[in-house]
């Protein structure tokens, strides 16, 4: 093609139906959602951070300029903005908002996570104050339903495996405990608008049921709307249901309602866009190679599980021991020294912070909650950095705070979403074909052996059960 026959600019906005666009309020979570939406069939972009505007510099080192991308129907972009303080999340949720809007993006969905993470005083609800505003939501339809990850909401109350959130182990979180299990009253503890719920029966009524329940609740002037879900038909329903919503939140659960939704409406499905030539195709075909080492700062209690599973494995292991060093360059630099003496093509190393809820007390006791988290995550991004420099192909990080800190440390800004290693923990290949392929899985996430298979070598045992 020449000017004569294309004059379209780089910088004109995807043509077709307006891509979706997911805010996600950290990495994992991010990856989680990205890869609901491309199992559906949309052609999906991971950005961690708002990408830059097109009047930055670009050298093409991490993929294409934003105003350069790959043919797609959504696009997601991770932020760390869950734990923050409520003014900054919202600073950065709006930034998110603002490019997503430049990039042609209809509908926006805030992705939370599926058990509800939060205080009193945000994130969620302040997040979803200003987006609502934004976007000119009079009603936005929510829930963290997410049956896959076997979280689901019944009558306003959120269950995590079977059992209330409030009794369940985030109750004894130790940055946002969770002791209410009834999420219309923990949201109004983080909002000034009115919560209402809708329960299973008029879910199970189907999709007119639904909207006509929304359509209620606006003309009552009520903001937010918890819906309950229990399988994913209830999603499904809900999906088709608030297709036309301006914004729509939740976990990944109705993020996948919603892009079947999105799919049928566009005739796609997950084969449509199938081009083996694609990177992007590819990538979502093909598991990682190469040096692999695992990177943990989860202290959840199925973390902790698939780190046991990797010590009864005989994997060689470092505990990252802030209180000891709690410089984080001779913290990181003792980790990689440590590293340096281990055999060539030996099995796939962990370094972890991760810790026994008392451990983790004590650690915080002594050097505060912010240092010690602030410590753990420069360092362990330093650890990311070197071990990539010294060969490293294959990162897995467990934990939404490790993920973060290993993603800005190796300058990776977006991502073809690849193969899963497990039910939503897919590997991430950076844009521009760039090293390493990462696995950024979300604490509660996978089963015992997850972090074993998922840095194991083509000679070692995968698939356990």
């Amino acid at each position: 093609m020449n000017e004569h026959t294309d004059n379209r600019r780089p910088a004109d906005p995807p043509r077709g139906p307006a891509p979706l666009g997911v805010i996600a309020d950290d990495f994992t979570g991010a990856t989680d959602v990205a890869v609901a939406l491309r199992r559906a069939g949309l052609r999906t972009l991971l950005f961690f951070g708002v990408p830059n505007g097109p009047d930055e510099a670009d050298d093409g080192a991490h993929g294409p300029h934003p105003a350069r991308l790959p043919e797609h129907d959504a696009l997601v972009i991770a932020l760390k903005s869950r734990m923050i303080p409520a003014a900054d999340a919202v600073a950065s949720s709006t930034g998110a908002l603002e490019w997503l809007r430049g990039q042609g993006a209809g509908q926006i969905y805030f992705k939370f996570c599926s058990t509800f993470d939060s205080t009193p005083r945000g994130n969620i609800g302040p997040v979803l104050d200003r987006l609502a505003e934004a976007t000119g939501a009079g009603t936005v339809p929510l829930t963290p339903s997410s049956p896959e990850h076997l979280r689901t909401q019944y009558q306003g109350c959120l269950f995590v495996d079977d059992v209330l959130l409030g009794e369940s182990h985030m109750r004894d979180h130790p940055v946002t405990p969770m002791t209410d299990s009834y999420l219309p009253r923990v949201l109004r503890a983080q909002t000034r608008e009115q919560v209402t719920l809708i329960g299973l029966a008029t879910v199970r009524q189907g999709e007119a049921a639904v909207r006509a329940a929304l359509t209620g609740a606006a003309a009552r002037g009520t903001r937010y709307v918890l819906a309950d879900g229990i399988d994913e038909s209830d999603l499904r329903t809900l999906g088709r249901a608030v297709l036309d919503a301006p914004l729509v939140a939740g976990a990944a659960g109705l993020a996948a309602g919603l892009a079947h939704a999105h799919a049928e409406q566009r005739g796609l499905t997950p084969d449509t866009w199938r081009d083996e030539t694609d990177p992007a195709r590819k990538a979502a075909s093909e598991a990682p190679g190469g040096p692999a080492a695992v990177l943990s700062g989860s202290c959840s209690r199925r973390t902790l599980e698939q780190l046991a599973a990797l010590a009864d494995a005989g994997r060689p292991a470092y505990r990252l021991d802030p209180v000891a060093a709690p410089d984080p360059v001779v913290l990181a630099d003792a980790a990689l020294t440590w590293y340096d003496t281990l055999p060539a093509g030996g099995s796939a190393p962990v370094l972890y912070s991760s810790a026994t809820p008392d451990r983790l007390r004590e650690v915080q006791r002594v050097l505060g909650v912010e240092q010690s988290a602030a410590v753990l995550e420069e360092a362990t991004g330093l650890i990311a950095a070197g071990l990539v420099e010294r060969g490293v192909r294959r990162l897995v990080a467990a934990g939404g705070e490790t993920s973060g800190a290993v993603v800005a440390a190796l300058g990776i800004t977006g991502a073809h979403v690849g193969a899963e290693a497990a039910r939503g923990v897919p590997w991430i290949h950076p844009l521009g074909d760039r090293p390493p392929a990462l696995l950024l899985k979300s604490g509660n996430f996978g089963g015992s052996h997850l972090l074993l298979d998922a840095s194991a070598s083509p000679a070692e045992p995968a698939d356990r059960t």
